[in-house]
């Protein structure tokens, strides 16, 4: 007679496996669209984003969350790539680094278009579903990036942003990030300047996703209450499950219900666990908490991969994905819950942004103030006649050059 702790053993593992052949089933139509990987950002790193070099080829890329085999494995079929520099380029080439990423996620369509197609749309997602290819976007990781300019923001649309998260990890001129909340940051724009809400304004005119991941609790709170599209959190998990000031509590998850938005779960160990060690399941708990709270469809993945160092046990790269939704399964999602965290909620969320959009409506184009802006690395043309505070500093300058001169002529 067989011991019973065997039996059950080889039941579970039955069981398992069915989970898993019904998870690829699904994902061989339904792919998943995940919110953000830090792709590029290894490139840069590792090759300063030569593609040539033999040890960058994304067939055999090593010691990376990514490489085209695992995405392939893991059914991905839509990322948003992050073009992503970090705070320290604010004020300084955050403008050049930002283009030089968006860069680089185009020459990896161009020199794989076997696997990626780069797109910019919702119908073009559905298009590389249809071609068995991976629907490249680009997602800026950071407000920064735009060096506080409509004009860069409209720029850099037109190079195929589809999405901006409004902070990282630092305040912008005009937005308050996420470490206001953990006391290590002061707040500057209670959420958001009025420039802040301009940009917004921008982004809803053009047709560009608004993130909120890295965001204080107050810019999550005040982007919900003024855009006119659902917004998403391209990589953050739920506060409640892990508290942590990097994942969204229970008053925003249902405003994001309210708005029709998307919260893409971050696996970062320290946003599911609040731990160095995490695992799947308890990635998994975080979705089962967003749809409870939000609703199945505020649901999305946003893996974080490459991004991060450590990442849940069972959720290693990105080849995983299948595992995941198993596990959804044998919680009992719905397959129509499934298929909206695959690709189906984002698909939504972006068509409602784009519907949203209008390109014949007046774009805004009142400037940051001046006296927003740290000036000693920017030449200040186009302020010299509308800004009260030119005025000033020219005044205060024509002052200390002329007491200068009294002096030199003393002696």
């Amino acid at each position: 007679m067989w011991p019973s702790w065997w039996l059950w053993s080889l039941v579970s593992l039955c069981t398992a496996d069915e989970f898993l052949d019904q998870a690829k089933r699904i994902m061989k139509n339904t792919p998943v669209i995940d919110g953000h990987n830090d792709l590029p950002w290894q490139l840069l790193k590792r090759f300063n984003n030569q593609l040539q070099n033999p040890k960058a080829d994304l067939n055999n890329l090593a010691d990376t969350h990514t490489n085209i085999p695992k995405l392939r494995a893991g059914y991905v079929g839509g990322q948003f790539w992050s073009a992503y520099t970090p705070c320290d380029t604010q004020n300084k080439d955050a403008v050049k680094r930002t283009m030089e990423q968006i860069d680089v996620i185009h020459r990896m369509c161009q020199k794989y278009p076997e696997t990626f197609s780069c797109v910019t749309s919702s119908a073009g997602i559905r298009q590389a579903f249809l071609e068995g290819k991976v629907a490249s976007l680009v997602g800026v990781e950071g407000g920064h990036s735009i060096d506080s300019s409509l004009g860069v923001l409209r720029a850099l649309y037109h190079l195929g942003m589809r999405y901006m998260t409004l902070t990282h990890s630092c305040n912008t001129p005009w937005a308050d990030n996420w470490l206001v909340d953990t006391g290590e940051d002061q707040a500057h724009s209670q959420g958001l300047s009025p420039f802040g809400k301009s940009v917004v304004r921008e982004m809803n005119r053009l047709g560009i996703l608004i993130d909120l991941a890295h965001v204080s609790v107050d810019t999550m709170k005040t982007v919900l209450k003024l855009s006119q599209a659902p917004v998403i959190f391209s990589h953050s998990s739920a506060y409640a499950k892990c508290r942590h000031q990097r994942n969204v509590p229970d008053d925003v998850l249902q405003m994001v219900n309210q708005t029709g938005s998307l919260v893409m779960v971050n696996f970062y160990n320290d946003y599911v666990s609040c731990n160095k060690k995490a695992n799947l399941s308890q990635v998994a708990d975080h979705l089962d908490y967003i749809k409870k709270v939000a609703g199945a469809g505020a649901v999305g993945f946003g893996g974080d991969f490459d991004g991060v160092e450590r990442v849940p046990s069972g959720l290693e790269d990105v080849s995983k994905y299948p595992d995941l939704v198993a596990e959804l399964l044998r919680r009992q999602w719905k397959e129509e819950e499934v298929k909206g965290a695959l690709s189906e909620n984002l698909l939504r969320v972006f068509e409602a942004v784009e519907k949203a959009s209008n390109h014949m409506q007046t774009p805004e184009e009142e400037p940051i103030p001046l006296e927003m802006l740290e000036v000693s690395c920017r030449t200040i043309y186009g302020y010299s006649s509308a800004s009260p505070s030119f005025h000033q500093q020219s005044g205060t300058l024509l002052a200390s050059l002329s007491l200068s001169l009294f002096f030199l002529c003393l002696l």
